[in-house]
């Protein structure tokens, strides 16, 4: 009896260690826990910090989930650990529904402030202003963020850094008719704090973080609703700062969101077009519908991948796929000869080309995304978390309506060829995928100027507005 009873604890043993290893949230690989997101548009779990093809054994995580992450470290964040989840897609999908449910179909053409009066913070300039200072030149300050007019390219566009979306945004708000300077009358509130432009200055991020929410805590508006109808916008955001405690309640508008999180919001990264009326959208609508498209697909991309220790990834096998083909094929654009950087050889490409290949880098969503949609280029993606799990309130749930989806483990393994297979595509189909592109999505991806007066369309700026007032009413 002894024997037997030892047998089934054994055996009762294994099952619960079997159990705790097929229920397990993470993936441990060395000293690094990275974020694995099963997706129906993928073949493979997609480690975040790894992605489809990482250097460790995957297991396979049935129906995991996780609403909210903790850090337990508090307010510090370890630098040599890689702390990532596995998110089912079932979670992300209902952060998307629910994001969409605050969409407000208010179209701007109100005067009225009723419920939608918005305040915002005079923050120390340590907080936005001075970490700007000496950094990035002119490009930082002209026209309210925009950057300089770039002549060539015509009216309302400008040299913007893609990655400004706190200043942008900031000189907006600042001049938004609903604005109001007493606290105590606000809905929403706006807090410019420039936390994700650090990369352009070195300075002590922990410190400036904890001052911030130090100078938040001193005002009687935050406590009231604990911060939920506070709104940051953040750019490419920073780890610490979106992980510390304070920061659950608010809402944080970034380029590029946590999938996990439900109040961290993706909206558009700055395009280079910023219109002032809504004839400057009109005639960019003509403009891209009327452009010669020459080349089927275009590509952007460096081919120092080629040589680098990352020599298979996608970016490299499209490369690959596209130099040896003619140019009415495939055109490629090489970062590495610094074409890149001249906004109006990135436009022209994107104004004469049918599709335009959007492949995952060092982010999910490359920084000419908006920008090959505002010229009615057909995005071609290669991970769903490029923009389909990112933009709830810019752009439709019906993604065929406006991209091509291609698993990019299928490219990688060379089983698809991207040319041939958008080639398939019918003129017909690429006509009225571009048309929708053009005249449903195109005033909503771009953001006005700091001035800018428009009356039949809303932009970016003004859909993000309206939608964080329609949440922030909910509250009442």
């Amino acid at each position: 009896m002894e024997t037997l009873s030892s047998n089934i604890s054994l055996a009762l043993l294994i099952l619960i260690l079997i159990y705790i290893w097929s229920t397990s949230t993470t993936i441990m690989s060395g000293n690094s826990v990275h974020v694995c997101v099963s997706s129906r548009k993928l073949n493979n779990l997609y480690c975040i910090s790894a992605g489809t093809k990482p250097g460790f054994n995957l297991p396979i995580l049935p129906n995991t989930s996780i609403g909210t992450i903790k850090d337990g470290t508090g307010t510090k964040h370890d630098e040599d650990h890689h702390r990532d989840f596995v998110v089912d897609e079932d979670v992300i999908e209902q952060h998307i529904r629910l994001h969409r449910s605050w969409s407000s179909e208010h179209t701007g053409l109100t005067s009225s402030c009723t419920g939608r009066r918005v305040y915002v913070y005079d923050l120390p300039t340590k907080f936005n202003k001075d970490l700007l200072i000496g950094q990035c030149g002119d490009k930082c300050f002209d026209n309210g963020g925009l950057g300089k007019p770039i002549e060539k390219l015509g009216k309302g566009w400008y040299d913007t850094h893609h990655n400004f979306l706190e200043p942008i945004f900031h000189s907006r708000v600042l001049n938004h008719q609903c604005r109001v300077h007493n606290e105590d009358e606000a809905m929403l509130f706006y807090v410019p704090y420039y936390g994700g432009l650090w990369h352009l200055k070195n300075v002590s991020r922990d410190t400036l973080d904890l001052d911030l929410i130090k100078w938040l805590e001193s005002k009687k508006s935050w406590s009231h609703n604990f911060g939920k109808d506070h709104v940051f916008v953040l750019g490419l955001g920073t780890t610490r700062f979106l992980h510390l405690a304070q920061m659950k309640n608010p809402t944080k508008l970034l380029i590029e969101r946590e999938l996990w999180d439900v109040n961290q919001i993706g909206i558009p990264s700055p395009t280079y077009f910023h219109p002032h009326s809504d004839d400057d959208i009109l005639s960019l609508q003509l403009q891209a519908m009327r452009s010669p498209r020459r080349s089927l697909v275009s590509l952007i991309g460096s081919t120092w991948s080629n040589q680098s220790s990352y020599s298979n990834n996608i970016i490299s096998m499209l490369i690959k796929q596209c130099v040896g083909l003619p140019t009415e094929l495939c055109k490629f654009l090489d970062c590495g000869s610094g074409e890149c950087n001249r906004p109006e050889l990135v436009i022209e490409l994107f104004m004469e080309s049918e599709f335009c290949l959007h492949p995952p880098g060092d982010r999910f969503t490359r920084k000419w995304l908006f920008d090959s949609l505002v010229s009615g280029c057909i995005p071609v993606l290669f991970s769903p978390f490029t923009a389909y799990y990112q933009y709830p309130w810019h752009l439709p749930e019906e993604d065929e309506k406006y991209s091509v989806f291609l698993d990019q483990e299928e490219v990688m393994q060379q089983r698809v060829n991207v040319v041939e297979r958008v080639m398939r595509t019918s003129s017909r189909h690429r006509e009225d995928m571009r048309r929708f592109i053009v005249y449903e999505l195109l005033p909503g991806l771009v953001y006005g100027d700091s001035s800018s007066q428009l009356v039949k369309f809303r932009d970016s700026f003004s859909i993000t507005l309206d939608n964080l007032i329609k949440w922030v009413n909910r509250l009442e």
